[in-house]
């Protein structure tokens, strides 16, 4: 019986629950701290959390979980996510003590949730704790471990010592399940180091009782005695923190303390009175901390155990028999009977009465134990028919979880590809309308280049026609100068051939007769200039053509006399005053006009005069 207590002792050690302290005046404080009127309410999730850990640990968990659900629904109405998912995540642990398997996952699964939703490191340390144990329960310590971990990452972005120790005591209980000697001390020894941060000595407490497993694992392994030495001296820790602070660790702890200090002796030490002593006192201690404590048979039936054992050894076998008896009606008494304990417990007695020679008592009891190992084996199975539920919904869960992320990165994807699609086409589009207007800015300056370069042929060409009119009127204004220059010179000419006839008139009439009156040819000579200079201007204001018309008219036969005689008849001057200017007789006037007519080919019918006029205009 001796080394199947003490691995109960273990496990009870290994499966507690690190909490705050749970003795009466605690609860009672938190109470009268949660109805203060004046308490705001916003503050009132914090209190309720530590109200309902204190009445888990009492072991009362319709209690436990009533504070714990009236917490979350505060912290959910003032929208404290971190507080709500430390609320789910203490009704996870509190449904997996009280084994209320069908709604863990749901339970465990909102402290998540509301952890993610929180977007805080300390409240998804939490979330992943209640996630490690739901795992826990499951018997699934890859994932229990792979999700303490993942807390322990978070908390790297916000230390919190008190979850970190928790987080850190689950993976040295997942470890001892493996006997992974190195890790247990490992994390045994972390878990003690963050709760010796905090205030919570109960915490405290069991980290102290997971050092002295880890320590009798290695004593176990190497049977050093020093080993065996540290097992005791970490129960004395902890039994050292119930003695300083009574008020804030759990009697459940403490007693949980003393049946693993007595088991020690019992299994390593030998048997000498002094070691009985001390053992029969803690065993004693444990059994009397947990009178009228709900749910706590288990270690009672385990400490009565243990004094069994030591009046075994003193031969005393109605004692013996006596606690083995407390102890078999004590665990049939609890609503949920913990079997494990109970076959053990039953199959001492059987053992017990053998060595008595009472086999039918013996054999009585061997019955029970084949009958409590049914119910054991039923009880295990709906239990294991419940996990087998939840690892289903969970796999089921993540299934669905994996096709929604799947379809999530699919349209993700989808988005992407459209996105691209979409900005493809627009860039597309873009460069469309860029190129169109492109192409119809480019359109609009060939257009404009075109008028300007039309614009600039009808300017070139207005130029050219401008210059040609210039150049035109130029030449006519030239051809006009010219003809004027030779209309002023043939009235010149003419001016001077009459000067010229004057002079040789003169000159043979002095030759002939001295008594020549110079006074009177000079005046006849002023009247004759004065008409002549009459006649030289209007014979520069005849038509320019009109020397070139009568000449190509005479095929250019006619003599200058004879285009002077022309001009003076085209000025419409007479006889007279023509042979008064050319100084001739009227009657070689008359003559010449005769000899012109011929040379135009005019008929004798046909007026001189008449015809240059016409000519003229």
């Amino acid at each position: 019986m001796k080394s199947v207590v003490h691995q109960l002792f273990i496990s009870i050690c290994i499966c507690t629950g690190l909490s705050f302290p749970a003795q009466s005046p605690y609860i009672d404080s938190l109470q009268r701290a949660v109805n203060n009127p004046g308490l705001n309410e916003q503050s009132k999730p914090v209190l309720l959390n530590r109200l309902a850990e204190a009445y888990r640990i009492d072991r009362n968990y319709a209690a436990a979980e009533k504070k714990a659900k009236q917490s979350a629904h505060i912290a959910l109405q003032n929208k404290d996510y971190a507080e709500a998912a430390k609320s789910y995540t203490l009704l996870t642990v509190i449904k997996a003590n009280n084994q209320q398997l069908s709604t863990l996952k749901q339970v465990s699964d909102s402290a998540l949730a509301l952890a993610q939703q929180s977007k805080n490191p300390v409240a998804m340390a939490y979330g992943y704790y209640a996630q490690a144990f739901l795992f826990k329960t499951l018997e699934d310590s890859e994932k229990r471990i792979k999700f303490c971990q993942m807390g322990l990452k978070e908390l790297e972005k916000s230390p919190d010592p008190s979850i970190a120790s928790k987080l850190y005591y689950q993976l040295y209980a997942a470890h001892s399940d493996w006997n992974n000697i190195a890790q247990v001390n490992n994390y045994a020894r972390k878990a003690t180091e963050n709760a010796l941060q905090t205030k919570d000595y109960n915490l405290l407490s069991n980290s102290y009782a997971a050092l002295s497993v880890a320590h009798e694992y290695r004593y176990n392994e190497s049977g050093e005695k020093k080993e065996l030495d540290s097992v005791l001296f970490y129960l004395q820790k902890a039994e050292d923190t119930y003695i300083k602070h009574p008020k804030q660790v759990a009697k459940y702890t403490h007693a949980i303390t003393c049946v693993n200090i007595a088991s020690v002796y019992l299994k390593y030490f030998p048997a000498d009175d002094k070691t009985e002593s001390k053992a029969i006192q803690y065993a004693k201690s444990a059994a009397d901390l947990l009178k009228n404590v709900p749910n706590t048979q288990e270690v009672t039936a385990s400490s009565l155990g243990i004094l069994s054992e030591f009046a075994s050894r003193k031969g005393d076998k109605a004692l013996a028999e006596s606690y083995l008896l407390q102890a078999y009606d004590l665990m049939k008494t609890g609503e949920h009977p913990y079997y494990y304990t109970l076959i053990n417990i039953v199959q001492a007695l059987s053992g017990f009465y053998k060595q008595q020679g009472d086999f039918k008592k013996a054999l009585a009891f061997q019955e029970e134990v084949t009958e409590y190992s049914n119910k054991n084996f039923k009880q295990k199975q709906a239990l294991n028919a419940q996990k087998l539920e939840i690892q289903f919904e969970t796999e089921k869960k993540n299934n669905e979880v994996k096709i929604l992320k799947e379809r999530e990165a699919s349209r993700k994807f989808q988005s992407y590809l459209y996105a691209c699609i979409a900005a493809a086409s627009l860039l597309g589009l873009i460069f469309m309308f860029r190129s169109y207007h492109f192409k119809l800015r480019l359109s609009m300056e060939r257009e404009k280049q075109l008028q300007l370069e039309n614009h600039e042929s009808e300017m070139q060409i207005r130029l050219e026609k401008e210059e040609k009119a210039r150049l035109k009127a130029e030449q006519q204004l030239l051809e006009t100068q010219q003809q004027q220059l030779q209309k002023e010179a043939m009235a010149n000419v003419l001016q001077l051939e009459h000067k010229n006839r004057i002079l040789h008139h003169i000159k043979d009439k002095l030759a002939d007769d001295n008594s020549l009156n110079m006074q009177k040819i000079v005046k006849e000579e002023i009247v004759l200039d004065n008409d002549f200079e009459d006649a030289k201007l209007r014979i520069q204001q005849i038509h320019p053509e009109f020397f070139n018309l009568i000449n190509e008219k005479a095929k250019k036969n006619l003599t200058l006399l004879d285009m002077k005689l022309c001009a003076y008849l085209y000025l419409k001057m007479d006889t007279r005053q023509i042979s008064q200017l050319m100084h001739i007789e009227p009657k070689s006037v008359r003559m010449s006009r005769y000899r012109i007519k011929q040379k135009l080919g005019l008929d004798k019918d046909e007026d001189l005069n008449t015809f240059l006029h016409k000519l003229g205009s």
